[in-house]
């Protein structure tokens, strides 16, 4: 009988951690095997991708690389020889191992020297194997004390002369990020350094990449992108260009000069007859429309493919086998999806379409295109798509046995009316086994940007299958602001940070306390970045409708905000400086902090020590001013974070406390 007992009692157990695990939590959010493509062969044919997994106890990622052959979708793990693949292209594959660069002509099995160059970034060889172009940080000039004191060499002092001094979550150490050329025939010692001297970066600091510099078709030219200033100039501007370096002749030609926006991402077609690039026409706007440029090679022509397309070009930008046509991914009502323009006619069309984003091209056929895709329940996978009719074929899954388990959310989106009688899309996330006879605690989801697309991104931080997994609802409003719904609709929100897109947020709040499975007596409001500044906006302005409040890296007060972030271009175009005349509304009616005297309702405030986009301080006041007014409130502090939330440990301290928050202060179900 007490056998019979203990069965039971271990079935009942298993059944219950089989429910438990039925959901998406944290820990499998966190252990998900992430694709990512490495590169794509020169032929189309084959795509190299990596998958890595974090192992939790040690915050380390185990990798694995596998070769997918795209006729046949079969992936092959390879074994690289201890080296980390690097780049490939017609020449081979190559990779990097301490300061020698290698090179394979064999899908990487074998690896021989190819020579000696110092430690150095990325590699871009060109087409006809004569010239190697590659990255290198080099030393600049001098800001650490101890390099400029050597007697006193346990100085932690750094000494600036002008702005560029810190970015994004790094100070400067006066190292830049320079383009180096060499002939393959002659010693590296002799290769050209273009930026000799220059506190300049190609890739651009800090997310710039391998798309920032290529050669083109006939070798004859290395096309960079650059911003080619410095100090309180590179700080207050977007003009980036892009530049052709001809190593003949040693000549160096400005390719967009009349452009005074962002040129970023040259690509050349497959015939190399053409220059592809990304470009917006406004110097300080970082979200202005952004187009696609075709240059013709030989006569230096340039046409906007896109000029006539009412949306913005938001992701990857690959040629068609063709080149007749250019693939690229955009946001589109609350999803992202995969379009092609035409270069002659300009005509663009969407191939794509459902509740799920393509993220990148990762290879171009005749037919067929091949891209990663994810949606709210899945992490990326690599999908095959029928350019004709859009078709979709899953390839990679990477997932599999984890997904077979999990029950997902499922979505909608809804058009409501905003309080100035515009139609806008908000997406409304349900828990799985969603029954609309019950009543639902309810997420109000405010996003970040504040010119970003919502779509049905899958994030390892405001993950959607989380949130509905502990048995909310996610209400998610492509406010003002947001990519994906016109361009007047995307702009609609510079300079007007507290007005429109807060309304907005109001007025989906008000029409889903209207549907019956809203419990509107337990609703919270939670945001990070400009999603944090409307967090703040509304506990200052909400009049009730929300019982807790959650704000990530947001802005509390905008004047000290202003005198503490780094891009300053982003400050001076969607805020203005406080010291204009008449001042800015963002520093007047449009301050957070101008309502504290409202607040009255409980909030949990993150914030990482190492976010200089919004600097410590701004987490800070708001804990302060809220506590000093009587109000309940936390204060999540990562002394070792950015904008985000990087390390898992703290990802999962962070996920814990969002929810430990949320239990705490929302109120009991009536």
């Amino acid at each position: 009988m007490k056998s019979f007992l203990l069965a039971i009692g271990l079935l009942c157990l298993g059944n219950a951690m089989l429910q438990a695990q039925n959901f998406m939590t944290p820990e499998t959010m966190l252990t998900l095997n992430r694709m990512s493509v490495v590169a794509t062969a020169p032929a189309q044919d084959f795509v190299l991708y990596r998958t890595s997994k974090t192992n939790l106890d040690t915050e380390k990622s185990d990798t694995q690389y596998y070769m997918l052959n795209l006729k046949t979708g079969v992936s092959t793990l390879l074994s690289l020889g201890g080296k980390s693949v690097f780049q490939w292209d017609k020449n081979g594959m190559y990779a990097k191992d301490g300061e020698t660069l290698y090179v394979s002509g064999d899908m990487g099995n074998t690896w021989n020297t190819f020579y000696k160059t110092g430690k150095i970034g990325l590699v871009k060889v060109s087409p006809d194997a004569k010239y190697v172009a590659y990255s290198k940080e080099v030393q600049v000039n001098t800001v650490l004390g101890k390099e400029k004191y050597e007697n006193w060499a346990n100085t932690t002092a750094k000494i600036y002369d002008d702005l560029q001094h810190r970015h994004w979550d790094t100070w400067s150490d006066g190292k830049y990020n320079h383009l180096f050329v060499a002939a393959v025939a002659e010693p590296v010692e002799r290769a050209k350094n273009l930026f000799e001297g220059k506190q300049w970066n190609t890739p651009q600091k800090p997310f710039g990449g391998a798309e920032d510099f290529v050669w083109s078709g006939d070798s004859q030219a290395l096309v960079y992108v650059l911003k080619p200033k410095s100090g309180r100039e590179f700080m207050t501007s977007t003009n980036t260009d892009l530049f052709a370096y001809f190593p003949k002749s040693g000549a160096t030609q400005n390719l967009t000069e009349a452009n005074h926006g962002y040129d970023v991402h040259p690509v050349f077609s497959p015939d190399g007859k053409k220059l592809l690039w990304a470009a917006m026409k406004r110097d300080g706007y970082e979200a202005d429309k952004n187009d696609l440029m075709v240059m013709d090679w030989a006569s230096r022509q340039v046409s906007n493919v896109t000029e006539g397309w009412d949306e913005s070009v938001t992701g990857d930008i690959q040629w068609s086998s063709k080149g007749d046509e250019v693939y690229f991914t955009s946001a589109m009502r609350g999803t992202r999806q995969l379009f092609a323009a035409n270069v002659k006619s300009k005509a663009v069309r969407q191939i794509t379409s459902g509740n799920h984003d393509v993220n990148a091209v990762v290879a171009t056929g005749k037919d067929a295109v091949w891209v990663s895709r994810s949606d709210i329940n899945h992490n990326g996978d690599i999908y095959k798509v029928n350019v004709k009719n859009g078709a979709m074929t899953q390839v990679t899954d990477v997932n599999k046995a984890v997904y077979a388990g999990l029950k997902p959310a499922t979505s909608e989106l809804k058009m409501i009316d905003t309080h100035d009688g515009q139609s806008m899309g908000v997406w409304f996330h349900y828990p799985p086994d969603f029954d609309p006879t019950k009543k639902y605690p309810t997420l109000l989801y405010c996003q970040g940007g504040p010119q970003s697309a919502l779509t049905q991104y899958f994030s390892t931080r405001w993950n959607f299958a989380v949130m509905t997994g502990k048995g909310y609802i996610v209400v998610a409003p492509n406010r003002r602001g947001m990519q994906g719904w016109g361009v007047k609709w995307n702009e609609a929100i510079s300079k007007d940070w507290g007005g429109g897109a807060i309304q907005d947020y109001l007025s989906a709040a008000d029409y889903a306390k209207t549907l019956n499975y809203v419990d509107g007596d337990r609703m919270a409001a939670v945001g990070a970045s400009y999603g944090g500044y409307s967090v703040y906006m509304l506990a200052g302005l909400h009049e009730n409708r929300f019982a807790s409040f959650i704000a990530h890296n947001g802005l509390y007060d905008m004047q000290s905000w202003y005198g503490t972030t780094e891009e300053l271009f982003f400050a001076n175009w969607d805020a203005g400086s406080p010291w204009e005349d008449p001042q800015p509304l963002a520093y007047t009616k449009f301050n957070p902090s101008t309502y504290v005297q409202n607040w009255d309702t409980p909030i949990l405030i993150i914030q990482g020590q190492l976010d200089y986009r919004v600097a410590y301080e701004q987490g800070q006041q708001a804990f302060q001013a809220a506590r000093l007014h009587g109000v309940k409130a936390r204060f999540l502090y990562f002394e070792d974070e950015n904008h985000w939330v990087l390390k898992p440990h703290n990802a999962l301290v962070w996920q814990n406390e969002f929810f430990r928050w949320l239990e705490e202060t929302m109120p009991k179900q009536k």
